[in-house]
């Protein structure tokens, strides 16, 4: 029989997940993936109107990467969005030419016209930045698990000794 729900119970859960993600299979490489795959995706997300979260689960199946992971850097990437915005509308700004949104407005729907007029700095940017800040984040997190399962394995293999070495005097 299933038990209950109770708010005791959530810091159990969270530790539960929070170890099934530090163990996940194949290792610290697919949760720092899926950690950079989030974080890369929220960055263009809210100027496209929520519609760019559906691309995590492509990135998700193509890269094997984790959900969970991804998910963790999606909220991370609403955490830093609102100063990261500055910056993505600046790297827009910069890559897009002169002229560009007018001379593509022309060729979309009206409906369209106006959403992309006011956005496509941010999401040309966002993915600029957000590319970035993917790669940049992708190795630090790697290091951080394999430090993890390093210093885990070292851990076990110590209690393993001196498991041994109690039950052989005991003997």
């Amino acid at each position: 029989m299933k038990k209950p729900f109770h708010v005791r119970n959530i810091k159990r859960w969270f530790k539960y997940k929070y170890l099934l993600l530090t163990r996940a299979k194949g290792g610290p490489s697919l949760v720092a993936m899926g950690f950079s795959i989030g974080l890369f995706v929220e960055m263009f997300t809210l100027p496209t109107a929520g519609l760019a979260f559906f691309l995590i689960f492509p990135l998700i199946y193509l890269f094997r990467a984790s959900m969970a992971a991804a998910l963790i850097g999606f909220v991370f990437g609403k955490v830093i969005y609102i100063p990261m915005s500055f910056l993505n509308r600046m790297v827009g700004g910069w890559v897009l030419p002169r002229g560009a949104r007018h001379n593509l407005l022309h060729m979309l729907p009206s409906w369209l016209d106006t959403f992309i007029k006011f956005n496509l700095k941010l999401i040309v940017g966002g993915m600029i930045v957000g590319a970035v800040l993917g790669i940049l984040c992708y190795f630090p997190i790697k290091w951080l698990l394999e430090l993890y399962h390093h210093n885990r394995k070292e851990r076990r293999r110590k209690r393993k000794e001196q498991l041994t070495l109690t039950s052989d005097a005991n003997n």
